[in-house]
């Protein structure tokens, strides 16, 4: 009888790097300073799925967020390759955010997140996760 060990074989390396724990956790700490500000995963949230948002449909769907700071949360994002931003030349001028097609592969990553939250010990998810009720 063949052991299933030997039919498997060794997994094709991966492409992506080895990473040392300091590396990696450089690497980490790296992506997560795109995502570092108060507003912009909840601006990443209204632009999932492949939504396109005008900047005003953005302020209105976010309260508490300022004219101000939505422009500069949106420009880093735009900056760090996370969100595009169309203007439409025509009177009055519009002006409409989207993910760009890496912006829009942190939907995984995030869903991710959330399971691993919901997955908290009862303690750590009492503060941790959000109830639906709540939003």
């Amino acid at each position: 009888m063949t052991r299933t060990d030997e039919k498997v074989g060794n997994p094709q390396k991966s492409k992506r790097p080895d990473y040392t724990p300091a590396g990696g956790a450089r690497s980490v700490q790296n992506a997560l300073r795109i995502l570092e500000g108060r507003w912009k995963l909840v601006i990443l949230f209204q632009l999932f799925g492949g939504q396109r948002r005008r900047f005003s449909e953005l302020e209105k769907a976010i309260p508490g967020v300022s004219q101000k700071m939505l422009i500069q949360q949106l420009r880093q994002l735009e900056a760090d390759g996370v969100v595009a931003r169309i203007v439409h030349h025509e009177v009055p001028p519009r002006v409409e955010y989207h993910l760009t097609d890496w912006g829009q592969t942190l939907c995984p990553a995030l869903d991710a997140l959330l399971v691993w939250a919901e997955a908290a010990p009862p303690e750590v998810r009492e503060w941790l996760v959000e109830p639906a009720g709540e939003r």
